[in-house]
């Protein structure tokens, strides 16, 4: 006695092909852990800045105030604009009256190392909306 088999050509014909996820989830998964890993590192609003190399004084050049628009950014952050301690609001419109007064200078802001960039931000936008063209950026040790 033989038995016979008997196969559906449609069941056979009509299944599909599916793609492998598993490399694809495998490769998320590492740049996920990663990005865990790294995120906490970051520190977004610093910016160190390389120490400069020792010189001797004598080489060394010195930057003095030629301009009456002076602004300093000090290491803890407060600013201040003609020896004058300002908050950050008040820059603007201070900046306008300095822009009224001398409308050629070209105001310079003297920025300590160790002060955040936000800070200079904030300053160097003040700065532009106030309508000068240009900032002399002096960095100050710290």
């Amino acid at each position: 006695m033989k038995k016979r088999r008997s196969f559906s050509k449609d069941a056979s014909n009509h299944e599909e092909a599916t793609p492998n996820l598993t490399p694809l989830i495998d490769v998320v998964f590492v740049v996920l852990i990663m990005f865990i890993i790294i995120a906490p590192m970051l520190e977004i609003d610093k910016i160190k800045l390389a120490d400069a190399p020792k010189k001797e004084e004598k080489l060394s050049q010195s930057v003095q105030e030629s301009s009456p628009i002076s602004i300093y950014v000090k290491d803890d952050n407060s600013i201040w604009l003609n020896s004058v301690k300002v908050q950050p609001a008040q820059l603007i419109p201070l900046l306008k009256e300095a822009k009224k007064k001398y409308p050629e200078k070209i105001p310079q802001l003297f920025q300590d190392k160790k002060a955040h960039f936000g800070t200079y931000q904030t300053v160097k936008n003040a700065v532009e909306q106030t309508g000068f063209d240009e900032l002399d950026v002096i960095l100050q040790p710290g």
